[in-house]
Order: C-alpha cells, then sequence, then structure tokens
C-alpha cells in the first residue's frame, strides 16, 4: 500500500507540485474520490478549489473498467479498445450513458450551492484525481477544462500505470505522479482505505476551502502545545462568530475526517467557529492504548481549551464540544470538570459509556445523535441518558448505521448540531 486514504495520497501528491505556487491556478478535483485529494493539494498551493463533472461509462459487467467517459458541457471520450474487447453493443452504451447523464446532472445540482467561482479560463488549471487506471475519465476531465478557456492543463494523481502519460498525452500539458507501479490492476489496491466518498464529504471539502480562500471566514493552520508535544489543528472563525465549537474524533481519526469536516462546514455556515485537531501525536496513536485512553483524551481536550482561550479572537466565545465515537467519551469527561466552562456538547454515534462514572456531573446541555441502524450504540445512548442530570435530547436519524454514510444522513447529523449549538453558544 502507498496510501492511508486520499487525505494521505492528497498531502504525497502536493508535495510533487510545490514548483506550481504561486502561479495563477486552479484547482479541479474530480468527484467523488478526487475532491479530497485535490482538497490538500488546493490548500498546500493557496489555490482556489472547485469540480470538474465527469462520469465514467463502466462495462456492464465490470463496473470498474471504464469504456468512455462524460462531462459537462456535452464532452464525451470513448475507449475504442476496450469496447472492442469487452464486446459492448452500441444500444447497450447509450443505456449506460443514459444513466451516468442523469448522475452527473443530479450532482451538477446538488454541488451547485458549494461551489465557488473558480473560472480557468486564462489560468492553470490543476486537474486532481485520486488514481488513473484506462485513463478515460481524466481525458474526458481535461476536453471539459480545455473547452473552459484554461491556458494550461496539468493532470495530477497520486498512482496510475507506469505508461499512464503516453495514455493522456495531447489532452494535458504536464502529468505528475507519486507513484508509477509496473503492476497495477485497479486504483484501490494502493490505498489501506479507499472507501467511498459520499456526496456530503465533497461539498464538505469544497465549503471549507471557500472558507479559507473566500474571505467569509479566517481559516488557520495551528499548532497546539499539549503537555509535552505538540498536534496540528485548524482553526475556522467565521466573521462575527457566536461562538467555538472543539472537534474531538473517534478512534482512528484525526482532525482531516471527511465526516468531521462536513459538519465543521455546516457549523460554519450557522456562524460558529470550530478548531479540528489531532487528540494524539503519530506516536502516540500507534499505541491503541492511547486511542482509548479516555482521560487521556479528555485531558488533552480541556488543555486545547485553555489554549485557545485570548487567541485569534476565539477567547470570548462560549465553547462548545463535538464529539464522534470514542471522541464522544472525551467530551463528556472533560466537561465533567467543575471549571470546564463548556456550554454546550454534541454526540454523534457516541460511546458514552467510556465516561460513565463521569455522565451525573456533566452540567452542559448535551445532544446524543446515534443511527437508527446503529442498535448497540443506541442501546449504549439510551443507558447513557438515564444517567445525565444536565439538559439532554436523544435523537436518531433514521436508516443510518454508525459511519452516517447514507444520503443526506451526515448532512441530517450537521443541520441539528447547528440548532443546538446555536441556540446554547
Amino acid at each position: 500500500m502507498y496510501f492511508t486514504d486520499r487525505t494521505d495520497a492528497g498531502r504525497q501528491l502536493a508535495a510533487r507540485l510545490t514548483a506550481l505556487k504561486g502561479q495563477d491556478l486552479v484547482v479541479l478535483g474530480l468527484p467523488r474520490g478526487g475532491v479530497p485529494v485535490a482538497a490538500q493539494v488546493a490548500d498546500a498551493l493557496d489555490a482556489p478549489l472547485d469540480i470538474c463533472l465527469v462520469r465514467k461509462l463502466g462495462v456492464p459487467y465490470q463496473p470498474e473498467l471504464a469504456m468512455g467517459a462524460i462531462g459537462e458541457d456535452g464532452v464525451r471520450v470513448l475507449n475504442d479498445r476496450v469496447l472492442s474487447d469487452s464486446g459492448v453493443s452500441a444500444a447497450l452504451l447509450a443505456e449506460v450513458e443514459t444513466r451516468e447523464r442523469a448522475v452527473l446532472e443530479e450532482r451538477a445540482r446538488r454541488y451547485e450551492a458549494a461551489r465557488g467561482s473558480a473560472d480557468p479560463r486564462g489560468r492553470t488549471a490543476v486537474v486532481v484525481d485520486d488514481g488513473l487506471a484506462t485513463g478515460a475519465t481524466a481525458l474526458a476531465a481535461c476536453q471539459v477544462v480545455r473547452a473552459r478557456g484554461a491556458a494550461r492543463i496539468v493532470l495530477a494523481v497520486p498512482v496510475a500505470p507506469h505508461d499512464w502519460a503516453a495514455r493522456v498525452a495531447g489532452a494535458a500539458d504536464e502529468t505528475y505522479s507519486v507513484r508509477e507501479p509496473q503492476s497495477f490492476y485497479a486504483i484501490g489496491q494502493f490505498y489501506d482505505d479507499f472507501s467511498q466518498t459520499t456526496d456530503e464529504e465533497v461539498v464538505a471539502c469544497l465549503r471549507t476551502r471557500r472558507a479559507g480562500s473566500g474571505g467569509r471566514a479566517e481559516d488557520t493552520e495551528v499548532l497546539i502545545p499539549l503537555g509535552g508535544t505538540t498536534v496540528g489543528g485548524r482553526l475556522t472563525l467565521p466573521e462575527q462568530a457566536t461562538g467555538v465549537v472543539l472537534f474531538a474524533h473517534g478512534s482512528g481519526s484525526g482532525r482531516h475526517s471527511p465526516r468531521n469536516l462536513a459538519v465543521a462546514a455546516t457549523l460554519n455556515r450557522a456562524g460558529l467557529g470550530t478548531l479540528l485537531f489531532d487528540l494524539l501525536t503519530e506516536a502516540e496513536a500507534a499505541d491503541r492504548a492511547n486511542v482509548f485512553d479516555t482521560p487521556l483524551l479528555a485531558h488533552r481536550l480541556r488543555q486545547a481549551s485553555h489554549w485557545l482561550t485570548g487567541r485569534f479572537g476565539a477567547g470570548a466565545l462560549s465553547t462548545g464540544y463535538f464529539g464522534a465515537s470514542t471522541g464522544a467519551a472525551a467530551a463528556l469527561w472533560a466537561a465533567a470538570e467543575t471549571d470546564s466552562g463548556v456550554s454546550a456538547i454534541v454526540s454523534r454515534g457516541g460511546r458514552p459509556d467510556l465516561a460513565d462514572e463521569r455522565l451525573p456531573e456533566v452540567t452542559a446541555p448535551t445532544l446524543l445523535i446515534v443511527g437508527g441502524a446503529d442498535p448497540q450504540v443506541l442501546d449504549l445512548n439510551e443507558r447513557a441518558q438515564r444517567r445525565l442530570r444536565c439538559e439532554h435530547r436523544l435523537v436518531t436519524v433514521p436508516g443510518a448505521g454508525h459511519l452516517f454514510e447514507g444520503p443526506g444522513e451526515l448532512e441530517r447529523v450537521g443541520e441539528l448540531a447547528a440548532g443546538w449549538f446555536a441556540e446554547r453558544l
């Protein structure tokens, strides 16, 4: 494996593109999987982020194999070799294209509000995907961007076959990759985590980057001293913010979690500041005992709260905690301290049982959000609800599992959290 996940792949790819920094750029990610990668590139190059909508036309009995691709502005690219080898008829090709065109149009509508005004005309367009296999999707994307008037096209991917540059010759002016293995079967073979990117995560990436570069919020990369170590974080403060929410992520996650980014973007739009940071260093997180050490994580969360006081204009703002999974236990444990100063708590798919002994001491109003299709965690939250003495509420999101991956589920979490914090901060 070359990459932990798409965020890691984006950081590695960005390191290969540093020579582009300072040029008149726009970074264009290919939804859905290419957008988290592109977000890291846009951050590193300090460039605006947008998307280039394309859809792969997969062979019906082997969907991962592209026989072509379609894009915005009526762009259509076919791979004659794959079409010939697969024996797909013109009628079946038309059926696939009709279906994918409908998806393309639906996604255009869904992403419209989050997209910026990053016009590629006369600029260098950096087209980014999470990998390249046949090249059909990348070719379609380059054609779309060329039709929009880009002066120069740079195609950048974390991983591609060793001969990929020849496949896209003429479509892109320059190509960059991190890895070009000789043995290449599918993009996912080079990632530890290649789980599907959701529409909500795409929207979160776009809105977060707009907040960081669009002037509507101050977005700052920070280093937070926590005892004898230092961790990285991102503080976002909208103009006239009414409060700031610190995120306590769950086990195996961090400040780059797409789900937490999605919720944070919703809170930012509601006028709330957010601080996403790593509770542990990479070395500490390698020890699984630390990942489940609720008192340690709660102590780190309190340290981050104290550090934030008086900095970046956030010190005078009311504070809230948003905890996911095991991070919810850390948030509740930290809030149980008499001098915590926290004004509200939201738990998403939380493990309050890991803070059971401290639950009666929590005084901050607490919202527990659980997926309706997550019975074990629902039971744990119902038990916790009976132990809480503060103002509290338990809300289930119908049909949602532990990760809230279904359409609109994470968006609902963001809406619930924003409403709870807005009333209490």
